[in-house]
């Protein structure tokens, strides 16, 4: 086998599942599409701008859209619920981070015609997520931190969360080189052509004062 084939895809169906659940007739399927993308971006924004997250941990995992025909369902994932369950002074009347976020979805999102159902869902072991990997790394590197060091870090907090294997590789200029090449690590088991393998996947980019970087993320979870 190649390696062509992107990992989440390869296993839909089995242990992996769509990001967006909706039908749609196909004259309609590209608005759709642009309709959940805008959605994303715009609660990716909001947490950034508004509520500055600190750290790459407290930051949003994943996204989850399922359409009805009245209602649409959004179930976000993140590894710190403290940023949008901050308990409001009782003399102050301000809705908390996640209610508002509500109201300007759909107020954003208006002319949808459906509600806007949103769940926040926290991740109870988030380094063996590899989008949070990936950000850690690509902070690491805008911070002018060795490549390696990074990667060798990376892998050790991803092993202390039980993850049996892990595979993590960076492509581009790689501490500012003229030539472009590609340097990657590996420990433990990492079965990809297993489909019944429950291995989680990111393709992550990094603007560096040296070009963009990509990083990829490979995470095996056994039993799971």
């Amino acid at each position: 086998m190649g390696q062509k084939i992107n990992p989440l895809g390869f296993r839909l169906g089995t242990t992996q599942s769509h990001y967006s659940l909706w039908f749609a007739q196909p004259k309609k399927y590209s608005e759709n599409l642009q309709e959940d993308e805008k959605i994303r971006d715009y609660i990716n924004n909001y947490v950034q701008k508004k509520l500055k997250i600190a750290s790459v941990v407290e930051g949003i995992t994943r996204i989850e859209i399922q359409k009805q025909i009245d209602v649409i369902k959004i179930k976000m994932y993140t590894a710190s619920l403290k940023l949008f369950n901050e308990k409001n002074d009782k003399n102050e009347k301000r809705p908390r981070e996640s209610e508002e976020l509500q109201r300007n979805l759909q107020k954003e999102f208006s002319c949808l015609n459906r509600k806007l159902n949103l769940a926040i869902i926290r991740i109870a072991k988030p380094y063996r997520n590899p989008n949070i990997i990936a950000e850690f790394i690509a902070d690491q590197l805008q911070k002018r931190v060795s490549f390696r060091k990074a990667m060798k870090k990376a892998i050790e907090l991803t092993e202390q969360a039980n993850a049996q294997g892990i595979r993590v590789q960076i492509a581009g200029r790689i501490d500012g080189r003229e030539i472009a090449r590609v340097e990657w690590l590996r420990e433990g088991r990492l079965p990809l052509q297993t489909i019944q393998a429950k291995i989680d996947y990111c393709s992550y980019p990094v603007r560096t004062i040296s070009g963009v970087l990509g990083i990829k993320i490979w995470i095996f979870i056994e039993g799971e």
